[in-house]
């Protein structure tokens, strides 16, 4: 009886009705590094830690004090269930990423569902990115400009720098200029299906999806509330940046979504410029598991390049 499962989120996490939760990838973490294959520094500092908010803050290889570079804050997937910013998942990804496009970069460990519910992991990332704007680190004090400032992130965390996105259009912070965001697999949703969901193999990931989404904010309305569906949130035209770059996979159930908000982003009267980038024959996030693979190289390039403006 103690081990009946309550909910299966394989792969990710499963829940026992005994209310044990197994989380079944995402526990290992690495401690921050010089790393030897692309020269990238890493540390780790608290942001808050009365609340146990953290991050990895990363150098790129030659960074120097007269030549200030773009600054990056960086938000992790796993459908906010699991999944850390200390993960060798997120240090390798970042690390390249950090090398490939030379900007500073601070990875949010904001806290997961279930036992902090969303929409803490908002809370937490806007307090991060206040944080990080802020200069409160010497090496974003030092090497970074505020007038250079992106998001980004892979699926859940893809969600998550857009709605800080929309916030920073809300509200207009004092003290950086957020330039652009990416998008890697976002994780949206919605009430109905779009068309490409309708078919018999999106059926059981729509099924999925809404359980997780009720799962993980058990006060959420429906997912057609603006965090989950940007295609329903009257105040899209106020996203507070001028460019969009998004990345979808092509064996991915996600890009459908990914498509749309491009859809919606582009006719919703937002000012600014968006590109959507398919993959052919590519799994979910595809370039965080695999940034040193030539599929994942070509990403983490059109990425540094959207960042530097090339």
């Amino acid at each position: 009886m103690a081990d009946e499962i309550l909910h299966d989120f394989s792969p990710m996490l499963r829940v026992y009705k005994n209310g044990r939760l197994e989380r079944l990838t995402g526990e290992d973490v690495v401690p921050p590094s010089l790393d030897p294959v692309t020269g990238v520094q890493s540390k780790d500092v608290e942001i808050a830690p009365e609340i146990n908010l953290s991050a990895r803050i990363y150098l790129p290889p030659n960074a120097d004090r007269t030549k200030k570079l773009p600054l990056l804050v960086y938000y992790h997937g796993g459908g906010f269930v699991i999944e850390s910013a200390f993960s060798p998942l997120y240090q390798k990804h970042l690390n390249h990423l950090v090398a490939q496009a030379n900007v500073v970069a601070v990875s949010v460990n904001y806290r997961l569902a279930p036992e902090f519910p969303l929409p803490i992991a908002f809370e937490d990332s806007w307090r991060a990115l206040k944080w990080s704007a802020e200069g409160r680190d010497e090496w974003i004090d030092e090497f970074a400009d505020l007038k250079r400032v992106y998001l980004g992130g892979d699926s859940a965390g893809a969600n998550i720098a857009h709605n800080m996105a929309m916030r920073v259009g809300s509200e207009k912070p004092a003290g950086f200029n957020l330039q652009g965001i990416f998008l890697n697999c976002p994780y949206f949703g919605g009430v109905d299906p779009i068309e490409g969901e309708t078919t018999e193999e999106f059926k059981g990931w729509r099924e999925f999806c809404e359980k997780l989404w009720r799962y993980v904010w058990p006060s959420l309305r429906d997912t057609d509330e603006g965090w989950v569906n940007p295609g329903k949130d009257p105040k899209l035209s106020g996203l507070g940046c001028r460019k969009v770059l998004v990345y979808v996979a092509g064996k991915d159930a996600m890009k459908v979504r990914g498509w749309y908000y491009k859809e919606v982003l582009s006719n919703c009267g937002w000012k600014g410029e968006i590109e959507c980038v398919e993959v052919a024959g590519e799994n979910h996030v595809f370039s965080v598991f695999v940034p040193d693979n030539q599929v994942g190289v070509d990403m983490i390039k059109k990425v540094a390049s959207f960042i530097n403006n090339n």
